[in-house]
């Protein structure tokens, strides 16, 4: 009688970790690029999701990114982090003009208990592929960012965690009377990441 194996996509902690740091590590370098912080000739094109995306190959903010996304991992391995927040700011007045909201909800049982779950990578990958698309487009729904920015990165974790020396306590950065922007979520069945994106309405200045 023949037999078949029937292979399981199991999710384990550490691999949603890796998952959810590298989507925001992509994630950053697609709203940089569309957002126009860094110059277009400063990026260089990968695939990665099945979709064409942009990687800065500026040497500075590829190792904040690449230590950025590693201790995101850690933290989302100890499930102790709550949210992330990328804040693009004028670069003269340090005015904050758009803050992109990614917020995680954290399976606190696969923590505890050390269980894994299922979930296919190719749904992971397609519910990724939806937020990335937004990104992608944010010109049809943000405002223009006419004047030079800078960007910066929060990360609102557990009470407890100890702070690393290269991160600093933050006020919030926040925007006052925003408009706002829900975007896609995805889900590894471990981390829910849901996305949101405020802007300052120029339109209650006139």
């Amino acid at each position: 009688m023949a037999s078949r194996t029937v292979a399981k996509d199991i999710i384990t902690l550490r691999g949603s970790a890796a998952i959810v740091s590298e989507f925001f590590g992509y994630a950053a370098n697609s709203i940089l690029y569309n957002r126009g912080v860094y110059p277009e000739e400063s990026f260089s094109k990968v695939k990665k999701y099945g979709l064409p995306m942009l990687l800065t190959q500026d040497e500075g903010v590829k190792s904040f990114m690449a230590n950025l996304t590693a201790q995101l991992s850690e933290w989302l391995e100890a499930g102790q982090l709550q949210r992330v927040v990328l804040v693009i700011m004028s670069k003269s007045t340090s005015e904050v003009l758009e803050r992109w909201n990614f917020s995680i909800e954290t399976d606190k049982e696969v923590v505890e208990k050390g269980v894994s779950r299922e979930k296919s990578d190719k749904e992971i990958m397609r519910e990724i592929q939806a937020i990335m698309r937004q990104i992608a487009s944010s010109i049809t729904y943000l405002p223009c960012l006419d004047e030079p920015c800078v960007f910066d990165v929060l990360a609102y974790t557990d009470k407890e965690v100890a702070v690393p020396f290269t991160w600093i306590e933050s006020d919030p950065k926040l925007i006052a009377n925003p408009q706002m922007v829900k975007l896609h979520s995805f889900d590894t069945k471990i981390h829910k990441v849901d996305t949101l994106v405020s802007y300052k309405n120029d339109e209650l200045d006139d």
